[in-house]
């Protein structure tokens, strides 16, 4: 009786064992499925995850930037608006003079003018010492000791070699004072083109109302309190115009430059001069003449004698001397003046240049006839500034 009990207990535990196995072997098979899936829950969740800290870092980002470009604009607006609204941002001089202007730009700019001729402001007028020179300034201390005492009457600018750097010290009156510049040619448009770049540079600042053009080896012949009020007081411009009907004068003339230059307006004249802020203008401002000098007055016409004179007796010839106030000695002939070093600088020299001459001056002779002069070579500095407290009223 009990063989039959145990084996259907037998049985029944068969029965289970095939029913855990059964269980075991469907979960074997359903792992394999169901290992993917999860998988890739995993994977979009990640998904997810990524898609939506992108965009939010974008939005974060983006608002930041825009938060920073309107606190930036508003920075730079907001003192741009305050500062524009006074009178002093307009007629201040530039802090700087090395910019960033094209030649076009800057001549555009400098040939700005007021239609209102009373200034609404003090304004203490300067003279412009525009230096043009190819690099070092050798007599630079005796014109250190001319300018001293004498700030706030005068500006300085120096049109040198482009590579050129000055050493000058802090404490120079020289000192950062050369402007953008180009390789300039004698006899060549490049000269006028630099002496142009001087004058518009100078424009800018709107105290400067006389421009004296002078190289590296021109000297003061006065000291600055008579140059300054000489100056001052003149109502011509001095820049040489002669009609000279030679070969040097008339006989470079071209025919091509009709009819915008006639040959009766065709001038001659030294490239030193001495202008008013109007004549200034004027030279800056022109574009009609400035073709026919450039593509006419060349290889042998010497276009840096002839291009201002002329253009100056076409818009204003009442206002010119029609002299020039720099000094030079021709009397040896040649193609360049008399150049002095030391062994020629004696007070009998000097008396020499500022002794002997008359000239016109508001329409009236006056033997103040020179401010300057030219051409004195570094060796001449030692003997200059030992003449110069007795013979030249400076030092």
């Amino acid at each position: 009786m009990r063989f039959p009990l145990i084996l259907s207990g037998l049985r029944k535990m068969q029965t289970r064992v095939s029913s855990m196995e059964d269980i075991k072997d469907s979960l074997q098979r359903a792992q394999p499925r169901a290992a993917p899936l999860v998988l890739l829950k995993v994977f979009v969740l990640f998904l997810a995850l990524g898609v939506g800290f992108s965009v939010l870092s974008m939005y974060m980002t983006r608002n930041l930037k825009v938060q920073n470009v309107v606190l930036q604009t508003k920075a730079r607006f907001e003192p741009c608006v305050e500062e524009q609204s006074r009178l002093d941002w307009w007629i201040r001089p530039p802090s700087n003079l090395m910019h960033n202007m094209s030649d076009k730009e800057l001549l555009w700019r400098a040939s700005f003018v007021p239609l209102v001729n009373k200034y609404p402001f003090k304004r203490v007028p300067k003279i412009a010492f525009m230096f043009l020179t190819r690099g070092p300034l050798p007599l630079s201390p005796l014109w250190e000791k001319y300018f001293k005492g004498h700030k706030g009457l005068y500006s300085i600018y120096i049109h040198a070699l482009p590579w050129y750097q000055g050493n000058f010290t802090s404490d120079s009156v020289f000192y950062r004072r050369q402007i953008p510049s180009k390789v300039s040619e004698w006899g060549q448009m490049s000269m006028c083109d630099a002496e142009r770049r001087l004058l518009a540079n100078a424009l800018l600042d709107l105290s400067n109302e006389w421009f004296v053009l002078l190289s590296e080896s021109c000297i003061p012949l006065s000291n600055f309190s008579i140059a300054y009020k000489h100056l001052m007081r003149s109502r011509h411009s001095f820049i040489g115009a002669m009609d000279d009907p030679g070969p040097y004068g008339r006989g470079r003339y071209n025919l091509n430059m009709a009819p915008e230059v006639n040959i009766t307006q065709w001038r001659k004249g030294s490239q030193w001069f001495a202008v008013s802020r109007k004549s200034a203008v004027s030279i800056v401002k022109d574009t009609t003449y400035y073709p026919k000098f450039e593509n006419f007055c060349k290889p042998n016409c010497y276009v840096d004698e002839h291009y201002f004179p002329t253009l100056l007796t076409i818009e204003s010839p009442h206002l010119l001397a029609n002299r020039s106030i720099t000094w030079v000695d021709w009397s040896r002939g040649g193609a360049h003046p008399a150049t002095f070093g030391g062994a020629d600088i004696t007070e009998t020299f000097i008396r020499s240049i500022l002794e002997g001459h008359t000239c016109l001056y508001n329409n009236q002779s006056t033997s103040l006839c020179h401010l300057f002069a030219r051409k004195f070579a570094p060796s001449a500095l030692e003997p200059l500034l030992q003449v110069a407290p007795k013979m030249l009223g400076f030092g």
